[in-house]
């Protein structure tokens, strides 16, 4: 059987590792950029660093005992993903610098025919869409964007040509990424300006270096490195209580909060300013020991009034306020509840899943879409966490799709598609769960798209999507037996 697999992150790399060993060598991986990594191959920022443990941020099955901190920076998670590649022999099977201009699903060959942007064609009964959902940078609306005379990119397209030193910088955004960057750059700037909009929830990072007996300890006893992935992923995992259990248990997160800004930040103006007012985990909880100390140094000014336009000069507020800077730097996260182009996959009569998806993202158990025949997504709508491993949820998707190609083999299956009332069913419900979660106590947030609907986050503990996805249930899917034999290689 031939796949065809989209995106050379976490999600492709394990799908081609898990083909592998399934026996299955006829699959291409398809890599927009120059390197494997996904997301952690285009971030580049200064302070780039996951906020889950390293140890549970990696395969269960893979175990890197010569992490050097607990949380791993994107060097390292990068280089990891590369031995990954190397390890489980995966080159051949990769194509970078190739970018997918169109999968379409041809109903006569039972087939997908993918076309790249460089004229290449292949064509498999089997695609798997692993683009992931933090790939589409987000640019905000604001007017004179592309006024601005100096240096601006956004935090995922980190132009490394620019020097920072002696520079008046806007940091616009107080995201995940802006929280890591400012710490970062503030030594070498002459100013910096971070404009905020909301406030986030802060808590402290318990960050470290791992020592050389923990990693001597690591390789001489894997069982203790397997043991510490066991305790941090049910320590992550009790999270998900105070998110969608009992919400106000999210008191617990505001308390550190509080006492971070206390211990960072001396001036009560200050304070205030970057007090939030909404409940913690109604927007992404983010992880620093450096941010709050950074926004108390002479040289940062954190602006909270709304930007009005950007000048070829500088930001203008809504106070009409002229700040002039040198470089602007965009920290306004992605496209997360819109993560796929126009007309990238086309399924069955011709339905671009952008139309699809217009009344919002949704897919059975994140990973199946009605009218898109033998189309798997992985970390897809309403699969991303606010508490635990999103590879600990990947390791589940690639487990329920190796079950489901097993299936269509033993049972000689060329299709398989989700039916549309099984779909509705399970998505209806994640509506109604989500409804009585954190993320649904009144702030905005990327979690929600234009609707006001969440279809970014599991609604519950991992481990009840573990579960879920343990065995493939044909009797979900419709089977219909049409163009036999069809696209059985990748040409």
């Amino acid at each position: 059987m031939a796949v065809v697999i989209i995106g050379a992150g976490f999600g492709g790399i394990l799908a081609g590792i898990k083909l592998k060993a399934a026996g299955i060598d006829n699959f291409v991986i398809l890599e927009k950029d120059d390197g494997v990594g996904g997301t952690w191959w285009a971030n580049t920022y200064p302070g780039c660093a996951c906020d889950v443990q390293s140890h549970l941020y990696s395969y269960s099955f893979e175990p890197n005992p010569d992490w050097t901190h607990m949380f791993g920076r994107q060097p390292e998670i990068r280089d990891y993903l590369r031995r990954c590649v190397d390890r489980y022999d995966l080159t051949p099977h990769i194509r970078l610098a190739t970018t997918v201009r169109r999968a379409e699903w041809q109903e006569g060959e039972s087939a997908w025919r993918v076309r790249t942007e460089g004229g290449e064609e292949y064509v498999a009964p089997v695609l798997l869409a692993a683009i992931g959902g933090l790939s589409r940078p987000a640019w905000p609306d604001i007017p004179g964007r592309d006024r601005f005379a100096g240096p601006s990119f956004h935090s995922a397209q980190w132009d490394h040509s620019v020097d920072l030193a002696g520079k008046r910088v806007a940091v616009i955004g107080t995201g995940a990424s802006a929280i890591q960057i400012v710490p970062d750059i503030a030594d070498d700037v002459d100013q910096l300006y971070l404009f905020q909009r909301t406030p986030p929830w802060v808590i402290p990072r318990p960050d470290r270096r791992v020592s050389r007996f923990e990693k001597w300890l690591y390789r001489k006893l894997p069982v203790t490195q397997k043991l510490w992935r066991w305790l941090l992923y049910w320590r992550l995992e009790g999270r998900a209580t105070a998110f969608v259990v009992f919400p106000r248990m999210a008191a617990i997160v505001q308390w550190l909060g509080r006492w971070n800004i206390r211990r960072g930040i001396k001036e009560p103006a200050l304070r205030l300013k970057v007090m939030p007012e909404f409940p913690a985990g109604c927007k992404r909880v983010l992880l620093s020991d450096d941010y709050y100390p950074t926004l108390a140094r002479d040289k940062v000014h954190v602006v909270n009034r709304r930007i009005r336009e950007i000048t070829a000069t500088g930001v203008v507020t809504s106070d009409d306020v002229e700040t002039p800077v040198d470089v602007i730097i965009w920290c306004t996260g992605f496209k997360a509840t819109d993560p796929v182009p126009e007309g990238l996959f086309v399924g069955r009569q011709g339905l671009d899943l952008t139309q699809r998806w217009r009344g919002g993202l949704e897919a059975y158990l994140g990973m199946s879409v009605s009218g898109f025949p033998n189309l798997f997504i992985l970390n897809g709508p309403n699969t991303g966490l606010g508490h635990n491993s999103v590879v600990f949820m990947l390791e589940a998707q690639i487990r329920y799709v190796m079950d489901a190609l097993a299936t269509m083999k033993s049972g000689d299956l060329p299709v398989l598609e989700i039916r549309r009332d099984v779909e509705s069913a399970y998505n209806a419900r994640l509506q109604e769960r989500l409804a009585g979660t954190v993320w649904a106590s009144g702030c905005r947030s990327w979690y929600l798209d234009e609707n006001g609907r969440n279809t970014t986050l599991w609604p519950g503990y991992t481990v009840e999507y573990w579960w879920r996805t343990r065995r493939f249930d044909p009797a979900r899917y419709t089977c219909p037996v049409i163009g036999h034999g069809a696209g059985e290689q990748i040409s």
